[in-house]
């Protein structure tokens, strides 16, 4: 069987004020189009279909558009929810429009009731594990603190009971929407920290042929077996070194695994310059980000007059500008974002305590800020679900 494997669309998304919704419908124009040509037997999309929770109607209808194609196709589709996505949202109509063969999979309480396909070879197992958020689902699956790695835990659970009362030689493919362990994250995700952790180890996974994972944004693979296609557009300049593409999966009747990775079309290359004004307006070398997306870091010492307009001369697509004056890091000069630059919500706290009372947090003090950071973040999921 051959699957193809793709996440992290974020329709509706733009890239520093640029409107991506045209590179959007051009990718999925490419997507109907591989599965076409390359004689694709399943679709899967393992989450973040859409960029937030309600997502702009131009959105809405692009995803629309690729649903009927996928239809049209008579090729089956598996998509998952995502932390961007509201699952309620997303989930509307799935039982009607599962009976074209687009199955979307938005409940936690179905993540050991597959879509079965069938291949020359038997029964393929699809299980949709939607984004887990642990203070929401926690009660579902029965566990004590909220943490990922126990609600996926609970969910795999599931999966291999099923798994284990179907026919011997039952192949199976897990969808799921995680940061596992081992992947590299880019600034582009969203903060999915619980308890001071945001990975689950890819162990959880363990007992199935193909884990087709969502949510970090660049293609990469855990194992063998445990694989992101990533998202098929950049959306921030620290994926300017990504190939963003695909995974096409061919699963054979013994469940052997091999992949291969599918190019996806970018609308602009990206890339990182730094220098002062002067050497980056001068630098020959840099005449190949001319026609590139650029972001420009000024190591000045001092701001230049009208940087962005004279950087546009030379790179007329410079979308960001950073200034970082190259300084000693005790200078005073150097900005309190710079000092935190890389820091996170727990640390900048924990510090502001030694701060203030000149000695850091103790273990417990450093539970109760992890709690309640915890509590507003899952606070903050309850309110954009409740959308």
């Amino acid at each position: 069987m051959k699957i193809l494997h793709t996440s992290d669309w974020h329709l509706g998304r733009a890239f520093h004020r640029v409107n991506l919704l045209g590179a959007q419908a051009e990718f999925i124009g490419h997507l109907v189009t591989t599965v076409r040509e390359r004689g694709v037997d399943a679709v899967v999309v393992s989450g973040d279909v859409y960029d937030r929770a309600v997502p702009p109607l131009a959105a809405v209808e692009l995803f629309d558009d690729a649903l009927h194609r996928l239809a049209d196709l008579g090729v089956p589709t598996v998509m998952i929810s995502g932390n961007h996505d509201s699952a309620r949202r997303l989930g509307v109509g799935a039982g009607l429009i599962g009976r074209a063969g687009v199955h979307l999979r938005t409940e936690p309480s179905a993540c050991g009731t597959p879509v079965v396909l069938r291949d020359d070879f038997g029964d393929v197992a699809f299980y949709g594990l939607p984004y887990l958020e642990p203070a929401l689902v926690k009660d579902e699956f029965g566990v004590g603190k909220p943490a990922h790695e126990a609600v996926l835990a609970a969910a795999m659970e599931r999966v291999r009971a099923d798994l284990a009362a179907r026919v011997r030689g039952t192949r199976s493919v897990v969808l799921a929407h995680a940061f596992v362990t081992g992947g590299e994250a880019s600034d582009s995700e969203r903060d999915i920290t619980v308890g001071g952790v945001a990975s689950v180890p890819a162990g959880v996974f363990e007992g199935v042929d193909y884990v087709a994972l969502g949510h970090l944004h660049g293609c990469q693979t855990i194992t063998d077996r445990v694989r992101y296609s990533g998202s098929p557009l950049p959306y921030s300049f620290s994926e300017a070194d990504h190939r963003k593409s695909m995974w096409l999966v061919d699963l054979d009747g013994d469940g052997a695994i091999t992949a291969e990775r599918v190019e996806c079309p970018v609308p602009r290359a990206l890339t990182r310059i730094r220098g002062t004004l002067e050497d980056l307006l001068a630098d020959p070398a840099l005449t190949r980000c001319e026609e590139a997306w650029v972001e420009a870091t000024l190591t000045d010492a001092v701001r230049p007059a009208d940087p962005m307009a004279r950087l546009a001369e030379r790179f007329p697509h410079t979308l960001s500008l950073v200034f970082d004056p190259e300084r000693a890091p005790d200078d005073p000069e150097v900005s309190y974002a710079q000092r935190l630059a890389g820091r996170s919500d727990q640390e900048i706290a924990e510090d502001f305590v030694a701060h203030v009372r000149g000695a850091g947090p103790d273990e417990h003090e450093q539970g109760v800020l992890r709690d309640a950071f915890d509590a507003v973040r899952a606070d903050e999921v309850v309110r954009e679900v409740a959308r």
